[in-house]
């Protein structure tokens, strides 16, 4: 089928607690207000409050479920931090329908002779250690939906690797094994998880990765969400260690 042709009635995701990492803006925030639009209480997530506290305010203005803000560093998470965030999300919903591991950092776009290894370790620990580690925490509560996606970014550049891409294009090839990994080894079977490659899309990082591209050309991020909400709701149950493209062509 054609993801970006799919079209979501409108109560696809009521009743459904999504947390949303990197909701504070580009894709993570137009998969939040989507969403939110579409019935579900979203968790948003990200380094920059302010950031989140606007769109949490313009998710209430939409007439949308009351989203809820959840702060963590992901670069720096500790297990304590996460035992927060798990208990946290347990008094307030008891149980979690959906992840969206939507947050990551580009690192540099250079060679790997000449990459540094602190850049390095940042890009793995944001992109690769905490969709990893998050999913692995969270799960208890995802084992109390009756239906729970877990979706994982991944990229062109992790499907194959591209010079000067570095550790996003290693981070990319590892969360896609990741996501298979969850899916071949998973034990409930009310949980699937799956990859979605976004494409090039009108965003901060893809502007930071390709300076000199006109991002007029460049579709924007709330074009793509289709997709996104094909993998969050119940027309992909089917659907498990997959990776799918946001934009066909």
């Amino acid at each position: 089928m054609k993801y970006s042709e799919y079209q979501p009635r409108s109560d696809l995701l009521k009743d459904r607690i999504i947390l949303i990492t990197g909701a504070g803006d580009g894709i993570g925030r137009a998969a939040a207000i989507s969403y939110a639009l579409h019935g579900a209480t979203v968790v948003l997530h990200g380094r920059t409050l302010n950031k989140l506290e606007v769109i949490y305010d313009e998710i209430e203005s939409l007439g949308a479920p009351q989203p809820a803000i959840l702060p963590l560093q992901l670069s720096s998470a500790s297990e304590r931090d996460y035992e927060l965030l798990v208990d946290t999300l347990d008094r307030q919903f008891g149980r979690l329908d959906g992840i969206l591991h939507n947050a990551g950092i580009l690192g540099e776009r250079t060679e790997l002779i000449n990459y540094s290894p602190d850049v390095w370790d940042d890009v793995m620990a944001v992109n690769l250690r905490a969709p990893f580690v998050l999913t692995q925490e969270l799960l208890p509560l995802l084992q109390k939906s009756q239906h729970a996606s877990v979706v994982f970014a991944s990229s062109g550049v992790g499907r194959e690797a591209r010079e000067r891409w570095g550790a996003y294009s290693v981070s990319k090839i590892g969360i896609e094994a990741v996501s298979q990994l969850f899916a071949k080894e998973n034990m409930h079977p009310n949980i699937r998880y799956n990859c979605i490659n976004p494409g090039a899309t009108r965003t901060a990082m893809r502007a930071k990765a390709y300076p000199t591209e006109d991002p007029l050309t460049l579709p924007l991020p709330e074009s793509i969400m289709p997709a996104y909400l094909y993998l969050m709701g119940d027309d992909s149950l089917h659907l498990n260690g997959q990776s799918i493209d946001a934009q066909d062509d």
